[in-house]
């Protein structure tokens, strides 16, 4: 197809805004970026997408998520409110996955990538966990990614608070998912190993992990999200979060180190000489009040540091303006994390991470050669935009609610805000009834 009439942000380095320009997509990429006249006159029996003016623009990119949290919206804890972030865990999430079985694994996915359909986020990295429903999790993920049709990299967190059967299921699932992703031909699905934290985790499941995962295959584990996590470390082996993961082999250039909060100059320093990404999650890090990492430093040090969001809703631009916003209040200074350091973890540096991920060209750029993941966002700004100006914009004047249409891999995933992969009506219908089931559960056991 020909997609006419927008306005092109292409998301090179450097950015451009074309106008009078247009797109041909052939099977999952753009085949041609080129003046509108110019494109119709050589193709003019293509099908055509017509943007009414609107900006074309990469999809969105969450470098990590958490699906099976989706069934915690709106649902009480309870007792006090938990005072700190090893209480949330203990509370909320370690009694919730618990709670969770296949059937609320699917549609836990599902509620998750309907929000990521309307509201532009194309490519997404997960971090599963449900203990009671190990065997077969990331294949129910899986078939729902599918049915979506976004991209997504999966993995089941391995930890040994659920005993040593529990650590031995959540390593063969990820081994599993590993093998049978191999033979996946569609570029849209990968896997990564998951680990939950160094403080649920000993040196005998660490040395396993490191020997059960293919060494073509990275890590996705929590790093000293709370100081518990480095007190932990200290304590079991003497050595800080980052020193540990190190010596058993599971940092790397295809790993990833989620939040990274606590961790000090050295651990930075490793981080960077293993080149393993770092993800960043404000809205979590605020929302669990376990403090603010330091991107701008980490990036300084040749660190990618990626943005995510933690399991919060997957309207990305929510994140951006968190991030634009929370380092100047955590730091007491408007003048930390500017535009163009929001736009380097989020588009940029995502964009790398997922062509890793993917394997399948680049992604996250309308460039000739790139998969046709596109948004069109309907915003009509009343100031001078550029490509220069862009990232303000979208920080101070895009919102999720202005994204029409979804594609992802050339196929239409939205159109005019109108879902066609996904029954919206169906599947929460579906979840309500399953996650009633799921809090009954859960008030059971916390």
């Amino acid at each position: 197809m020909i997609i006419t009439n927008g306005k092109v942000v292409t998301w090179e380095l450097p950015n451009r805004i074309l106008e009078g320009y247009a797109l041909r997509i052939v099977g999952t990429k753009i085949a041609d970026i080129a003046p509108q006249a110019e494109l119709l006159e050589k193709y003019p029996q293509e099908e055509r997408l017509d943007a009414h003016s609107q900006y074309i623009m990469p999809g969105n990119i969450c470098a990590h998520t958490h699906f099976y949290g989706a069934f915690a919206r709106g649902m009480g804890i309870p007792g006090p409110a938990p005072k700190d972030f090893p209480e949330i865990l203990a509370k909320l999430w370690w009694s919730l996955d618990k709670a969770l079985t296949l059937d609320d694994v699917r549609y836990s996915a599902l509620v998750c990538l309907i929000d990521a359909v309307k509201h532009g986020t194309t490519t997404l990295i997960d971090h599963h966990a449900s203990p009671n429903a190990i065997g077969g999790s990331l294949t129910e993920v899986a078939m729902a990614v599918k049915e979506a049709g976004v991209r997504t990299s999966l993995c089941y967190e391995v930890t040994d608070r659920e005993g040593e059967q529990g650590t031995k299921d959540g390593i063969a699932e990820n081994v599993r998912f590993i093998d049978a992703v191999k033979s996946d031909k569609s570029g849209k699905l990968a896997a990564t190993f998951g680990l939950h934290a160094s403080l649920t985790l000993s040196e005998k499941t660490l040395e396993a992990c490191r020997t059960a995962c293919p060494n073509d295959v990275g890590f996705h584990v929590h790093v000293a999200e709370h100081p518990v996590d480095e007190y932990d470390s200290l304590q079991k082996c003497g050595e800080r979060v980052v020193d540990r993961l190190q010596r058993h082999g599971i940092l790397g250039p295809r790993s990833i180190a989620v939040h990274a909060v606590h961790v000090d100059v050295r651990e930075v320093e490793l981080l960077s000489a293993s080149q393993t990404w770092v993800t960043h999650q404000p809205r979590s890090n605020m929302n669990n009040a376990v403090g603010m990492s330091q991107p701008e430093a980490m990036m300084r040090a040749g660190i990618k540091v990626c943005l995510g969001n933690d399991g919060f809703s997957n309207q990305m631009w929510e994140e951006w303006k968190t991030a634009y916003l929370a380092h100047k209040l955590w730091n007491h200074d408007p003048r930390r994390m500017s535009g163009t350091d929001v736009v380097q973890m989020a588009v940029y540096n995502n964009a790398l991470l997922a062509e890793q991920q993917f394997g399948v060209g680049p992604i996250g750029s309308l460039v000739p050669g790139a998969e046709a993941d596109i948004i069109f966002v309907d915003y009509h700004p009343f100031t001078e935009l550029t490509a220069g100006n862009l990232p303000w914009h979208i920080i101070f004047g895009f919102h999720e609610s202005m994204v029409t249409t979804t594609m992802v891999g050339g196929k239409v995933l939205m159109h005019d805000r109108q879902l066609i992969t996904l029954d919206e009506e169906k599947i929460t219908y579906e979840a309500r009834k399953l996650s009633a089931e799921t809090w009954k559960r859960y008030n059971a056991t916390a």
